[in-house]
């Protein structure tokens, strides 16, 4: 069995006598990105401190590659903790320093490094990152999103083997939230640290999440994966559900995963008899490349895609979720197949038109010398509402098609179906 990067051990911390912490077992694991979700005061970021050394159990264990972080020698210690890496909530930029000088800090604090070898590693960090042509400005010539990915590439310049976000996209919209994380997504699969978050964006933060912590009255409540947690039927969920904002995409304005399979139970798995549903599944596409670095146009298509499905099949009795970064899924328990093809060729003729303005927008953000091409599919299944969502997700993806398609070819802009 494979050991945990990170392992708790019935870890206790108290402050008075106030229980925070309470016999608390948890694993981290190596190249995975976990988050940590909780009720506000339930302990996310004194969990968070323990994993970096800032605050120690009162009882209990805390275990790096199996070893006690408690036993360890002062030389272990110290290796242990330069592994680890800390990024700020709010960044925590020095508006004085360049962003060379910000990403160069923590190599000239905690290092012996050279001169020419500090330099040599922030600007290979710079370049990797796409940052090279920012190096000389200082953090208040640079955009939000630049910030977040300059303090990233602070937080990376150690090479660390983990990595930890404190709320990392509090007080964004939620374009810019998502934006944030799928960048988090895919700078840990580029540099191959071990992910650790905090978050209250439910359920953006899911789509980029291997496994979940739900920490619950001190303790681990939950362990696992995001389809485990929908699965979930205990009052402790229902009850961390009524407590959160989030029971709706905010992205899309779609139903939430949890909210629509109790729609779905509700709606067809009382019924006797097996019954006859039609399903639709969009997706947005678009190459990994051109989404690292255009993410606005690829969120925005998706928050259009969204709005189109919403606004057609809810009216009509179906209801839609994202169910993955990508991908939405409606249900439309009172249509047939035929009819639900008209019904996309209508949303995809609609969102054909709208197209162009949004590649405008990104002509404007993007520069013109750029390329890229988005597009949109679709896949209609008939299905029995005695399946579950993923063979129906299953089904409807291998009957897709491209509807739309969104091109931006270096300098000129158009749309193409």
């Amino acid at each position: 069995m494979e050991t945990p990067l990170i392992e708790f051990r019935d870890v206790t911390k108290r402050f008075d006598d106030k229980t925070i912490l309470d016999k608390a077992n948890l694993s981290i694991y190596e190249n995975q990105i976990t988050t940590i979700i909780g009720k506000s005061g339930s302990g996310k970021s004194v969990l968070l401190k323990h994993i970096i050394g800032l605050l120690s159990p009162d009882e209990g264990t805390i275990l790096f590659r199996g070893k006690s972080v408690l036993q360890m020698k002062k030389r272990e210690w110290e290796e242990y903790r330069s592994k680890i890496s800390y990024m700020f909530q709010n960044n925590a930029l020095f508006d004085s320093m360049s962003i060379f000088d910000n990403i160069a800090l923590p190599l000239r604090q905690t290092t012996r490094l050279k001169k020419k070898e500090i330099e040599q590693k922030v600007m290979s960090r710079l370049e990797q990152m796409e940052l090279n042509d920012v190096a000389h400005q200082y953090p208040s010539e640079l955009s939000g999103g630049m910030q977040k990915r300059v303090a990233l590439a602070r937080a990376l310049v150690t090479d660390p083997a983990i990595v930890l976000f404190d709320e990392p996209t509090t007080g964004q919209d939620p374009i810019r939230k998502n934006i944030i994380l799928s960048m988090i997504a895919h700078y840990r699969k580029q540099f191959g640290f071990t992910a650790v978050l905090i978050s209250h964006d439910i359920p953006d933060v899911f789509f980029i999440s291997d496994m979940i912590l739900l920490l619950w009255e001190g303790k681990i409540g939950f362990h696992g994966t995001y389809e485990e947690l929908t699965r979930m039927r205990h009052p402790m969920m229902d009850e961390f559900l009524k407590s959160i904002e989030g029971l709706r995409d905010e992205l899309t304005g779609l139903l939430s995963k949890e909210m629509f399979r109790s729609r779905y139970a509700l709606s067809l798995g009382g019924q006797k008899a097996d019954t006859t549903i039609t399903a639709v599944l969009f997706s947005v596409q678009f190459d990994h490349l051109a989404e690292r670095r255009w993410p606005q146009a690829h969120l925005e298509v998706l928050k259009l895609l969204g709005a189109h499905v919403h606004n057609y099949f809810s009216p009509l009795g179906g209801f839609s979720a994202r169910h993955s970064r990508d991908k939405i899924l409606t249900i439309l328990p009172h249509m047939s197949i035929e009819e639900a093809g008209q019904l996309v060729h209508e949303i995809t003729q609609d969102l054909q038109k709208a197209l162009p303005e949004l590649q405008s927008n990104a002509r404007n953000k993007i520069g013109v010398n750029e390329c890229f091409e988005l597009s949109i599919a679709a896949g209609i299944t008939g299905a029995s509402s005695s399946e579950d969502i993923e063979q129906i997700i299953d089904k409807a993806d291998k009957n897709q098609k491209i509807v739309a398609v969104a091109t931006y070819k270096c300098g000129k802009e158009g749309a193409s179906k």
